[in-house]
């Protein structure tokens, strides 16, 4: 009676571990502390608001250099969105990919270190048909390891 209690709890106790240890493996999303862009993204909010948008989603987010950061965004058929990637002005290499909801890419971006638009990656996309797409933005630094980003997703307002 003993050992098959022993044995009872040795299993308990390891699918607890199994199941605690694999909750440290997603990844969460963390803002920032502070916003070091904070006077970056008031000018280009400005400007899109100038332009006739409104910012529909906005975050600074820790994220770790090489690694994607997956951002998942409900987008309209036929309406016009601006995204806005910053990346850390340190980092030698920026990219944004985004991809439809069947896994199609459709927008690629890549800035390096010392382009004119260095270190912000902006485009516009226009949805064929309303679904959620996948942005991943991702920045190469070799001398940090954690880095700070920021996105914002605006929204053409109808005129």
């Amino acid at each position: 009676m003993k050992v098959l209690c022993k044995l009872y709890l040795l299993g308990l106790s390891l699918i607890l571990s199994n199941n605690l240890l694999a909750q440290n493996d997603i990844i969460r999303q963390q803002s920032c502390d502070g916003n070091p862009y904070q006077q970056t993204v008031d000018s280009l909010k400005r400007a899109y608001t100038a332009l006739g948008f409104n910012v529909m989603r906005e975050a600074s987010m820790t994220m770790e250099s090489e690694y994607e950061m997956p951002i998942v965004l409900p987008m309209t058929e036929g309406t016009l969105y601006q995204f806005i990637f910053i990346g850390d002005p340190s980092s030698r290499l920026y990219e944004v990919r985004m991809f439809d909801w069947s896994e199609k890419q459709v927008v690629y971006k890549r800035n390096q270190w010392g382009e004119v638009d260095g270190n912000v990656i902006s485009y516009s996309y226009i949805p064929k048909i309303t679904e959620y797409h996948m942005i991943k933005p991702v920045q190469v630094n070799k001398n940090k390891k954690k880095l700070c980003g920021y996105v914002m997703l605006l929204k053409k307002t109808q005129s």
